[in-house]
Formats: C-alpha cells, sequence, structure tokens
C-alpha cells in the first residue's frame, strides 16, 4: 500500500509560517539590540564627562525619554557639610527654608538633611532627577562643583546617536566601555 502523503491544511500553514516569521523577528531584534551601526558592541554607552559639562539645561530637553537619561551624581569628598548649598537655594533665597521658592530643584530630587547646627548634608534622591542641571550650575558658579550630571545606564536606552550628545555644545557627551560606565568628577575617586 502506498504512504499517503499528508495534507497540507491552511491554517497550520499560516501558522506555521507567522511562528517562523516571529522566530526569525526576535532574533533579528536581538542581534540589533547586541550590535549597533558599523557592528559597534552595545558595550559602549553613552556619558557625560564631568569636567567638560556646562550644566547648559539641553540633558533635560533633549534626550528621547520623557524623564530624561541624565542625573545628578554628588561628589561628597569633595563636599563640606554647610547651612548654605548653592546647588540647593536659589541664589537670592528670601530665607534658608525648604520652601520651594528658595530651592533650585523643580522636582524636589535634592533631599536637605539636618546633621548639627549648623550643619546639613544633600543627597540626590536620584528616581526624581530630571536632569535640568540648575544644581549643578549653581554648585559650579558659586560652590565647589561637587555635582555633577551623569546618564544613568538603567534608565538610558542606549540610542545609536544620542540625543544629549547632539545637542550638547560642549561635546561633554561621549561613548565609555561598559566596564567603567561612569565618569567621576575630578577629586571624587569613590564616586
Amino acid at each position: 500500500m502506498a504512504e499517503k502523503s499528508p495534507t497540507i491544511n491552511r491554517r497550520k500553514f499560516v501558522a506555521d509560517g507567522l511562528r517562523v516569521a516571529g522566530a526569525a523577528g526576535l532574533f533579528g531584534a536581538a542581534g540589533l539590540l547586541t550590535m549597533r551601526r558599523g557592528g559597534e558592541p552595545i558595550n559602549n554607552l553613552w556619558q557625560i564627562d564631568p569636567n567638560k559639562c556646562v550644566a547648559c539645561g539641553n540633558c533635560a530637553t533633549h534626550c528621547v525619554l520623557d524623564k530624561s537619561a541624565a542625573v545628578c551624581k554628588h561628589a561628597f569628598r569633595m563636599c563640606g557639610y554647610c547651612n548654605l548649598c548653592t546647588g540647593y537655594f536659589e541664589p537670592e533665597a528670601a530665607e534658608l527654608t525648604t520652601g520651594a521658592e528658595n530651592v533650585l530643584c523643580p522636582t524636589g530630587a535634592i533631599v536637605r538633611t539636618f546633621v548639627e547646627d549648623p550643619y546639613y548634608e544633600y543627597t540626590i534622591d536620584e528616581p526624581k532627577c530630571i536632569g535640568c542641571a540648575k544644581c549643578v550650575k549653581g554648585c559650579i558658579a558659586f560652590g565647589n562643583g561637587s555635582l555633577y550630571l551623569q546618564i544613568d545606564q538603567d534608565r538610558c536606552m542606549h540610542c545609536n546617536e544620542c540625543a544629549i550628545a547632539v545637542a550638547c555644545p560642549s561635546e561633554a557627551v561621549r561613548r565609555v566601555t561598559a566596564e567603567t560606565p561612569y565618569l567621576p568628577k575630578d577629586g571624587d575617586p569613590e564616586s
């Protein structure tokens, strides 16, 4: 008796074709995620060189994300505990209180904590930070420059061409390796 040839079911044929196309799409997307234009591996990440950054504010407005991948970092070894932090308070604050009219940060990302009279510690609540650089600009202008911006690698989409890098007037945004994804501020060996 001759072997019966399998009948081709149109529904099964289409379903199998969609599975194959879906799998090919997944493997193609995975390849795109691990390789960039020109075969560049993803282990080259975007980062801000804090020694070139001029705190222009473009990080907050040019990132493709709703909340910028750039966040403020604090070089604690460079900063002393003080009552008046020029990265926290408006330059001519009416009084040294945490009222919104007296502080620079529009999102409340800088937290002022009492240490002992007259000293306060200032820390960054990074999830609240939008990378506007107002605190960085104040710290550079009147303080010791201990506040600086970095691209949070967990937030970053690792775009082929970083919109922040394109908009950066000081060319402070550049590629770094995954082994050193952050660029500490000069004088801050532990950041």
